[in-house]
């Protein structure tokens, strides 16, 4: 069964909502981060990214970092903009995007089915990541901002979700071309009992967190001789999202430096075409820019037949990145750079264009079966495999323990 907790949640209040909540803060470096907070004092970027607040020379892993986060919530919290629900509830988080949507509940999911594979994963997190993330999450005795996870759902909880549409939210705010409409759900038994039908939920974006909400709970257990399991430090919040809802854009590739030898190699192995459209249309087609020019080819199927190797992003390294360009770890690998597909084509052309780069890689989008496919098998996809867009807005809803 899937857990989906309702929890008392601590939420600004809807006329001071806008001016409060941001983008994840894993999408925006700090010097972004510092931009956009510049004269919003009430900024939920203060909570996520607090280094902003700090001098310059900082490292943003620095004790009083974590500190000043835990500082900033707190007082965030205190604030006359922010109030705590006087009882648990679940939420209804919709998204309206460029002509679509898609809509999830928003509730506490449980670290031990993280650690019992009920939530299943996809990606490798990075150990200096998750540990970021553990003092956060412990200095702040909260989990500041959602994950994005799917399901496949066979149960109706669609359905039952436009039932609740039909009432008046708690907030509709539209932050650049995305609408972010919540609504509160009192009564949650309905859901209750479809989520205990559910088997498996997958984490679409926000590995990073979820490794980080298990390692805390696990230190908060230690800490407590008194621990049971039903403490609110074992749940951490996310929205789920019917897999059926979901959409994944393409994650491109740069790369900076090239072999004097690399495109007449290329040539000799692929059929290359000029193309005017450097979007690939088909699943195995990747665009590459170079010198100016679009170009496409076919990428030969794996030689392995698991389903994670099958992925445009594991061919592109079967037969690209590893034999011509010696890229054994897209993970590592200085001479890589990954281009979200939010920014478009226009932004590799511009890497290129200006010198900074001497290749960019056009990617067909991996699709939200086979994220389900690579995570039911065990198995992880290559880095920067995903791009989920619109992106959850961090603030509108804070689960403290």
């Amino acid at each position: 069964m899937a857990i989906v907790k309702s929890f008392k949640a601590w939420r600004p209040k809807p006329e001071t909502a806008e001016q409060i909540i941001s983008v994840p803060y894993d999408v925006i470096n700090t010097e972004e981060a510092k931009t956009m907070a510049e004269g919003k004092l009430q900024s939920f970027l203060h909570v996520i990214r607090p280094e902003i607040d700090l001098s310059g020379d900082v490292d943003i892993h620095a004790a009083e970092v974590y500190e000043k986060g835990a500082e900033n919530l707190k007082t965030l919290l205190a604030s006359k903009n922010y109030v705590q629900e006087s009882s648990e509830a679940l939420y209804l988080y919709k998204l309206n995007w460029r002509g679509r949507s898609q809509s999830g509940i928003y509730g506490c999911v449980s670290t031990q089915e993280y650690d019992d594979e009920i939530i299943l994963k996809h990606e490798l997190t990075r150990p200096d990541k998750e540990d970021d993330r553990t003092k956060h999450i412990i200095t702040q005795q909260a989990h500041a901002e959602p994950v994005m996870i799917t399901f496949d759902d066979q149960v109706g909880i669609s359905e039952m979700m436009k039932s609740v549409e039909k009432n008046e939210p708690l907030y509709q705010v539209t932050t650049g071309d995305i609408e972010h409409i919540i609504w509160k759900i009192e009564d949650t038994r309905n859901f209750d009992d479809a989520f205990a039908s559910v088997k498996n939920l997958y984490i679409a974006d926000g590995h990073h967190r979820c490794a980080s909400a298990s390692r805390a709970a696990k230190e908060m257990k230690n800490q407590n001789p008194d621990h049971t399991g039903r403490e609110e430090y074992n749940f951490f919040p996310a929205v789920v999202f019917p897999m059926q809802q979901m959409e994944i854009l393409s994650y491109n590739r740069i790369v900076y430096n090239l072999p004097d030898d690399f495109f007449s190699k290329l040539e000799t192995k692929f059929n290359l075409a000029k193309t005017d459209n450097p979007e690939p249309q088909t699943k195995g087609n990747i665009c590459l820019y170079i010198k100016g020019e679009w170009y496409s080819l076919t990428l030969p199927d794996s030689s392995k037949s698991d389903v994670a190797s099958t992925l445009d992003v594991a061919r592109l390294q079967e037969h690209i990145l590893e034999p011509f360009l010696g890229i054994t770890n897209q993970r590592t690998d200085k001479n890589l750079f990954f281009v979200g597909g939010i920014r478009g084509t226009e932004e590799l052309e511009k890497l290129v264009n200006s010198g900074k780069a001497e290749l960019a890689i056009s990617i067909y989008p991996t699709n939200i079966q086979e994220l389900v496919d690579v995570s039911d098998a065990g198995l992880l996809m290559p880095p920067k495999s995903t791009w989920f867009e619109p992106k959850l807005r961090s603030g509108f809803l804070v689960h403290t323990f």
